[in-house]
């Protein structure tokens, strides 16, 4: 029988354990994808979701491949004051006549969007979904999975107190995102920390390692370099990674260290590191450019007082700070000097803010959400200066996004007229005049986070 002494000791310390418990379930639920996915067999799966080998937090990117309406192609036309292209062949004394696509219009591009945007996904058939955004916004995109993007996608549920189910995608027919429940705690937490490349640059953020290994509980394989034995040390037991000579340097929580080789998680056939920033969209450093990555824990907030009432912050990924984006809108000021303002069609195919702008800068791979971008000014020959919402500025070449083979801004602003037909009229304005072009910040931007 305890004595009143020790019974009062067993219960402060029975409350310091339910308090210290409580927050690292809000902290490592809140930036985990939640959802319920409904299969073609009429079965309902609730829980976290890793998507395919490439995401399981909000901020990450669902990427895919998206055709563009032929509205697009036709304001493209005129606006660039082409004819539509025609193609006849004569066969057996039949004429045939068919449309061609301009070659420098291309009629299937790739797209993506970060989870946090999206409210639901319905698939259409053995490649297509319909996306709705939080807006209310829907897109149909084809989604693609595995990290080479090459492969439709399949999904793993975590439901709590069950077993993990997976449902490929053709056994897939709705899936309904929402914010997990407080209560709700994933049997790992998503990877997060900071890399470093070979200049010194810091990318803070949620990693992929190898651009598949996103969780806690996943396995780095290697041989020790000095013995002939092989590892498997999962990722919540490794305090850093450092690539050195043909391996890595791994150093443990515990104050232990390995030097691995001889595995494609470990040695130059590693595909890089790729960091899913909520404050920017998603940077893959590239395993030649790689120096080091340190883990540790996303801020459990923002800091308090930023939101109404003094109430916390959200996590950095916290669902909260997606909103479903809105339409693309700015000023373009063309290299005579005239500024044109309106609704814009980057590259005359990315409407939305919730859409990536690709480049590169020095080896490093960059997938910019335009909700994020507040400038560019194209180079004068190639590439184009970007600057973010949080005064960052990148020097980005490498993509048609950012080059001369971008197809030109196109601008529908209110003082158009439009066309014959009385459908809306856009103007296109070609990558070489352009001098800038300023992007509105509009209502309820994605919220940022603490730059590199």
């Amino acid at each position: 029988m305890l004595s009143q002494a020790n019974g009062w000791t067993l219960l402060r310390w029975t409350l310091v354990l339910s308090t210290c418990a409580a927050v690292p379930a809000s902290a490592q639920s809140a930036d985990r994808i939640w959802g319920r996915v409904h299969t073609t067999e009429g079965e309902v799966h609730t829980g976290f979701i890793r998507w395919d080998e490439t995401a399981a937090s909000w901020a990450d990117i669902l990427e895919a491949r998206k055709e563009l309406p032929e509205e697009n192609y036709f304001a493209w036309l005129e606006a660039h004051d082409r004819e539509r292209a025609t193609r006849t062949i004569e066969l057996r004394g039949y004429r045939i006549t068919w449309d061609e696509v301009d070659p420098d219009f291309p009629m299937e591009v790739l797209s993506g969007v970060r989870f946090g945007h999206l409210d639901s996904l319905v698939v259409l058939d053995g490649e297509h979904a319909e996306l709705t955004l939080r807006s209310g916004t829907r897109l149909r995109l084809e989604p693609r999975g595995g990290s080479r993007g090459n492969s439709s996608p399949d999904v793993h549920i975590e439901v709590p107190g069950e077993t993990e189910v997976e449902v490929e995608w053709d056994e897939m027919a709705r899936v309904a995102f929402s914010a997990p429940p407080a209560t709700a705690l994933p049997a790992a937490r998503r990877l997060y920390g900071t890399t470093v490349d070979r200049d010194g640059r810091r990318f803070t953020g949620y990693l992929a390692w190898d651009q598949d290994e996103i969780l806690e509980s996943d396995v780095l394989d290697g041989r020790e370099t000095r013995r002939p034995s092989e590892r498997q040390v999962r990722f919540e037991r490794i305090r850093s990674l450092t690539a050195v000579n043909r391996g890595t340097r791994v150093e443990l929580r515990d104050g232990g260290a390995l030097n691995l080789e001889g595995s494609n998680d470990v040695d130059r056939r590693n595909r890089g590191v790729r960091i899913a920033d909520p404050g920017l969209g998603v940077v893959v450093v590239p395993w030649e450019r790689l120096l080091e990555v340190r883990f540790h824990e996303a801020p459990e907030t923002a800091g308090e007082g930023d939101r109404p009432g003094g109430q916390s912050a959200e996590t950095p990924g916290d669902r909260g700070r997606f909103d479903g984006g809105r339409l693309l809108a700015g000023t373009v000021v063309t290299r005579e000097g005239e500024e044109v303002q309106g609704e814009l069609r980057w590259d005359a195919d990315e409407a939305g803010s919730w859409e990536i702008l690709n480049g590169e800068a020095e080896g490093i791979e960059y997938d910019i959400e335009f909700g994020f971008i507040r400038r560019i000014v194209p180079g004068e020959e190639d590439g184009a200066a970007v600057t973010l919402a949080d005064g960052r500025r990148l020097a980005l070449d490498g993509a048609r996004d950012v080059s001369s083979d971008n197809k030109g801004v196109m601008v529908a602003s209110p003082e158009d007229s439009g066309m014959r037909d009385g459908r809306q009229g856009w103007r296109l304005i070609p990558w070489d005049d352009i001098r800038e072009v300023r992007f509105d910040p509009g209502p309820a931007a994605p919220g940022g986070s603490e730059g590199p």
